[in-house]
């Protein structure tokens, strides 16, 4: 289970890339393309590997003027997703 001290990253093998066919953002990782919308990819730009799922959530919150408190639970549960399938490491903080 993720949590907001987390710290997330891309293993490797897997990377965020802009597919000019679809013209969207995707996830490619091995032998699988996840295509991300907004969110997805607004996650995901700031999955760094330094940064925690908390400092990720609050720099959401800053950006789309929201609340910190509604935004991390649904950052939470889209990276514990990614994690589920393999797409995302999680280092414990």
């Amino acid at each position: 289970m993720i949590h907001p001290s987390d710290i997330p990253t891309l293993p490797r093998g897997v990377r965020t890339h802009f597919d000019t066919v679809r013209k969207t953002d995707v996830l490619l990782g091995p032998e699988r393309v996840l295509m991300l919308d907004q969110i997805g990819s607004a996650v995901l730009s700031r999955v760094d590997g330094a940064q925690s799922v908390s400092v990720i959530s609050a720099d959401l919150a800053a950006v789309y003027d929201a609340p910190q408190d509604v935004i991390e639970p649904d950052v939470i549960a889209y990276l514990q997703d990614l994690a589920d399938k393999r797409l995302l490491d999680v280092r414990h903080g």
